[in-house]
């Protein structure tokens, strides 16, 4: 049977990166195996990169930066429209290697592939919304102008979890702004997280040098990334400890910094139960709750505790969790084995801690990957509750009233993402008002993203946010230039 025309050829060529402008493998001479996190199939091998690579990703990056600041407003955009269409031209694909690479079923999976494409759609706009101001001076014949301007180039460090969008949502508005960019994706995902996304780019007609992608070991070139003189922002998206660790290594680099989570699923004495329980089983287990901005803990008040956990713990058990290629298959893989371990671990420590198990189970599938979805009851002092699990495990805690499951709610050092279930739509915005974290939805899951709003933490869950005019704050600087229009009379 003859291939559909339209169809485009599969992009090849992932046991290389663009690095300078050029497809090559790296300098390290170490080699990365990249698997299915599933079958535990090899879908490439890759030579790393080296601190040598990395220099020249970044001198490349500043001599492409300038000409491409340049161009037209249209030009850029441009880019960023014919991305837009090569993504869709090439869903299937996509698709395809998500599912295969993170282990994303399929609601994720389309999930992921829906908001990169918005990544795309946004930053097209970007170009057109970097506006200079005029002020006023209190010197006679001065003309005081603020200048909006890239700031350069830009480093990128991504995760594996959601790993194009959490590339994208950095790498296209830098570059529609601008700048010029060097990536690094994760090691399990060097694919959806970065060679993938730069194949889209160059095929959408971006020129050379502007986006490099360095896949490489964090002794080799993880520390360099980030502390290297060149690049202006750091833009990294991972775990707290790893964001403190590049803060103390970045010198005065601007930063921007999505860190871990611990988002709390609160539900009032007179939320809708049913509606509720929806939402924190999704809310809870996509992705195999391997999302920053998951639910962690549901706090229930104690009016209504009893009935929400009956129907919640049925809702859960009818959950699929196996194939990330079977179309109703829910929970998929855990991307590696010491993550599962560390997932293993924390369920253990609560039941030490005095946690109530009521459902779970030992993993399951070829290479024994896939944890089933797991629900405890304890307090905030569980092991699941205090730390960020990042794995199908929901922890649901008694609250004696409002103003307890307001104090649970706060009592983490994170402030990401978090929820409200209430009928009454004042009452939940007042208590979303008194959540200490930087999104907080109201009959809603935790688990939001708009590429056009303001998605970023509070406390230790990072710095800065990503999205619409927060990501043009980011990605560029002012430049004051005054022009004095009348000789000065100076003092002396």
């Amino acid at each position: 049977m003859a291939s559909d025309p339209s169809t485009p050829a599969p992009y090849d060529g992932f046991d290389r990166m663009p690095i300078g402008g050029t497809w090559r493998p790296g300098n390290a001479g170490k080699t990365a195996t990249d698997t299915d996190p599933y079958t535990g199939a090899t879908l490439t091998e890759i030579s790393l990169a080296d601190a040598g690579d990395l220099d020249e990703a970044y001198a490349t990056a500043k001599e492409a930066q300038r000409e491409w600041a340049a161009r037209l407003p249209s030009d850029r955009a441009d880019v960023m429209r014919r991305a837009a269409r090569i993504m869709e031209a090439r869903k299937d694909e996509i698709v395809d290697w998500h599912i295969k690479e993170s282990g994303a079923a399929a609601p994720a999976a389309e999930f992921e592939f829906a908001i990169t494409l918005r990544d795309f759609h946004e930053a097209s706009s970007y170009p057109y919304r970097m506006e200079g101001r005029i002020l006023p001076a209190d010197i006679e014949g001065k003309e005081s102008r603020v200048y909006r301007r890239p700031v350069g180039v830009v480093a990128v460090i991504s995760p594996w979890n959601v790993p194009m969008h959490l590339s994208n949502r950095s790498v296209a508005p830098a570059l529609a702004l601008g700048n010029a960019v060097v990536l690094k994706p994760a090691g399990d995902t060097p694919v959806t997280g970065g060679l993938l996304l730069a194949k889209v780019y160059e095929e959408a007609g971006l020129p050379p040098g502007l986006l490099s992608v360095v896949i490489g070991a964090g002794r080799d070139i993880g520390d360099a990334i980030v502390s290297h003189p060149t690049p202006r922002v750091v833009s990294f998206t991972g775990s707290t400890p790893v964001g403190k660790g590049i803060a103390e290594k970045a010198g005065l680099k601007k930063l921007s910094l999505e860190l871990g989570g611990n988002g709390p699923l609160v539900v009032l004495d007179d939320a809708d139960l049913e509606y509720a329980v929806d939402a924190a089983v999704f809310g809870k287990f996509f992705h195999q709750g391997q999302v920053c901005m998951i639910t962690n803990r549901i706090v229930v008040d104690a009016a209504v505790h009893d009935e929400f956990v009956d129907r919640y713990v049925e809702r859960v058990r009818g959950l699929k969790a196996g194939d990330p290629t079977e179309a109703d298959t829910v929970i998929g893989p855990i991307i590696n084995a010491k993550q599962l371990e560390g997932i293993q671990e924390k369920v253990a420590q609560a039941r030490d801690d005095g946690a109530q198990q009521l459902l779970g189970g030992d993993p399951t599938g070829p290479i024994g990957s896939v944890l089933p979805p797991h629900v405890l009851l304890g307090t905030n002092d569980v092991a699941t509750a205090r730390q960020e699990v990042f794995g199908p495990v929901a922890t649901i805690i008694r609250a004696r009233d409002e103003a307890e499951a307001l104090s649970i709610a706060n009592d983490t050092e994170y402030g990401l993402s978090s929820a409200v279930f209430t009928r009454d739509t004042l009452r939940g915005v007042n208590f979303a008002l008194q959540v200490e974290a930087g999104m907080t939805h109201v009959n809603d899951s935790p688990l939001n993203d708009e590429n056009n709003t303001a998605f970023g933490g509070e406390k230790d869950s990072g710095l800065g946010r990503f999205g619409g005019e927060w990501a043009i704050e980011e990605f560029t600087t002012d430049h004051w230039i005054s022009v004095q229009h009348t000789r000065r009379q100076f003092p002396f």
